[in-house]
């Protein structure tokens, strides 16, 4: 687990319910972590070109209103500013197709959406564990698959 007290997560969805348990999950992580929630792609986008804070690591919806989390996957992978930030994709979504999609349009890794409380934190301790400076997304390790 990351232990530095100024890492920062970002996490856009259009859904508060699916932001408070995310929130709760982070929080019960530890406290060492800062979460900064958006609800909506262009809030996403507005954040982010108007720091502070900058994200270490962003979760993004796909299915949002508005900007979806395709779009703004697009932009942010088309920015010179953002395009080497892990993009961690939490989605209802386990369609093959949309999770290609993704890695085609430069995510990081994919996450189904749980909705179990220990599931998405198992889930959201393996993000902050892998190394991102050297980690390569590819069809057989950019699912993450309970283990």
């Amino acid at each position: 687990m990351i232990m530095n007290t100024d890492f920062t997560i970002f996490y856009t969805d259009d859904d508060p319910e699916d932001l408070d348990f995310f929130t709760d999950a982070l929080n019960e992580l530890g406290n060492h972590l800062n979460i900064v929630t958006q609800n909506n792609g262009k809030k996403l986008l507005h954040d982010l070109k108007n720091p502070p804070p900058n994200p270490h690591i962003i979760f993004l919806d796909l299915n949002m209103h508005g900007l979806t989390g395709y779009d703004v996957l697009k932009e942010l992978r088309s920015s010179e500013d953002h395009k080497n930030i892990p993009i961690i994709i939490l989605s209802t979504s386990s369609d093959s197709v949309a999770i290609a999609k993704t890695r085609e349009l430069g995510a990081s890794y994919y996450i189904q959406k749980p909705t179990d409380f220990e599931f998405l934190q198992k889930a959201i301790d393996h993000v902050l564990k892998i190394n991102w400076d050297t980690f390569k997304p590819n069809e057989h390790n950019f699912l993450y698959l309970n283990k």
